[in-house]
């Protein structure tokens, strides 16, 4: 434990190129002036598997290259560096009973990306050599350990070196709920649990969310609910990772952020409606994935998800082409009153969190106003035909689905400003609302 964080300038990007079970190394870092650039390595460059980290950010070319308008590091590296969970987990290492009282301006991005563990979302790691790679492995800790030691980072109070090392397996991670990364046979899992700041059961919200986002046709990762220590822990598939004969696998994958050519400073510009001409120039099977991306849109504003920023899309890189992840972080959120928004933008200004919204927006998904219609009135049936089975399946207390229903799920602000033959929509959800009432 130290107070003192390194000053790092450099660092070396390695990469798992397509069906690899161990990484070459890409590339190199260098900060300076506030800015983080990289440039491809010749001996990369000059391999016949080389792809290109991401386009058009880093095209495969010599020299350091320039970072896109506004940004001031690749959004790509970016994407592979830890959210505001992993960078709390690195405070508590780095400064303990101070994490509290530093901010993230404290420690630079190269730190946190060679500070966080090594199994990182996506095909990237990060190292001070160019040569050796040393892969930042953690110890294997019970669920009980790593809910124990959550709380203690939530506290600020220092780890012992064994579960220091176990949570730090999730500071690769993005998103601000505690976690942590658990390895099974064949499978490899995020494991999220409670935090001491829930007002709710946010981790049985997201089971309810992301259980009932699949029974609704949505491609959402697969999740289960478990309890240790009291407590309940909700276990994500990580649809990043192949098991192989020889190893693991990484698929390359990127936000819908660096999609978009955002950083988090403009991260509120960012639109559905953008990242759906995206979709119709940029990727593969670009109907159905129109059609699923306007299906998550609908679903986030049916479940109560507000926070479906553009850091919570993401889509595979082949080194050409992209593709859509299942959908993650499906979590209703907390509301007291009626009005809400999303924090994407749906259909121009507007972030309204109502179906009209989305109506009015359908067309740039290739959605006629009819196929919209009944795309909305069949996640309402999928919602109501497998509500009570998915709360029994969670253990959902009463009191707890009287807090869901009816204010995250099928809130009556969802269903206002719906003219027309989309009122049939308000109708459906008003009965459905009554029927299913605690």
């Amino acid at each position: 434990m130290t107070s003192e964080a390194p000053k790092y300038h450099e660092a070396y990007v390695w990469a798992w190129l397509p069906n690899a079970t161990t990484p070459v190394v890409a590339g190199r870092l260098h900060a300076h002036d506030g800015l983080v650039a990289f440039n491809y390595g010749r001996t990369y460059r000059e391999r016949r598997d080389a792809i290109p980290l991401y386009l058009p950010e880093l095209p495969l070319e010599a020299g350091e290259l320039p970072l896109l308008a506004g940004l001031t590091m690749p959004g790509c590296i970016r994407d592979a560096s830890p959210d505001a969970w992993g960078r709390r987990v690195i405070l508590n290492r780095k400064f303990g009973a101070k994490a509290n009282e530093v901010t993230e301006p404290d420690l630079s991005e190269l730190t946190y990306l060679l500070e966080s563990g090594s199994d990182r979302i996506g095909a990237l790691d990060f190292q001070l050599s160019p040569t050796n790679y040393q892969p930042r492995a953690p110890l294997n800790a019970t669920l009980e350990e790593l809910i124990q030691s959550a709380e203690r980072v939530e506290r600020g109070t220092p780890l012992s070196p064994e579960l220091d090392q176990a949570l730090y397996h999730g500071s690769s991670i993005g998103g601000a709920r505690p976690k942590a990364l658990i390895e099974d046979g064949a499978t490899k899992y995020i494991a999220k649990f409670a935090s001491s700041s829930d007002l709710f059961s946010v981790v049985k919200g997201e089971f309810v969310a992301m259980r009932l986002a699949r029974l609704c046709g949505i491609n959402a990762a697969d999740v289960s609910l478990v309890r240790a220590s009291g407590k309940d822990a909700l276990i994500v598939g990580r649809f990043d990772r192949i098991r192989a004969d020889d190893g693991w696998r990484r698929k390359p994958l990127v936000s819908a952020l660096t999609i978009l050519g955002l950083d988090e400073m403009m991260a509120r510009y960012a639109s559905y409606e953008d990242l759906a001409e995206r979709v119709r120039h940029r990727f593969t099977r670009p109907s159905e994935t129109l059609r699923e991306l306007f299906a998550r849109m609908v679903f986030n504003i049916l479940c109560g998800n507000t926070d479906d920023h553009a850091r919570n899309h993401a889509a595979f890189w082949d080194g050409d082409a992209l593709s859509l992840t299942p959908a993650y972080d499906i979590c209703p959120q907390i509301r007291s009153g009626q009005e809400a928004t999303q924090a994407m933008l749906i259909n121009g200004k507007n972030r309204m969190s109502r179906i009209a919204s989305c109506l009015e927006g359908a067309h740039h998904f290739q959605l006629s106003e009819t196929e919209a219609i009944t795309l909305v009135k069949g996640q309402l049936d999928g919602i109501a035909d497998n509500w009570r089975s998915v709360c029994e399946e969670a253990a959902l207390t009463e009191a707890d689905r009287n807090l869901f229903w009816g204010r995250q799920f099928l809130n009556p602000y969802a269903f206002t400003a719906l003219m027309g033959p989309a009122a049939v929509i308000r109708s459906q959800a008003d009965e459905i609302r009554a029927r299913l009432a605690v």
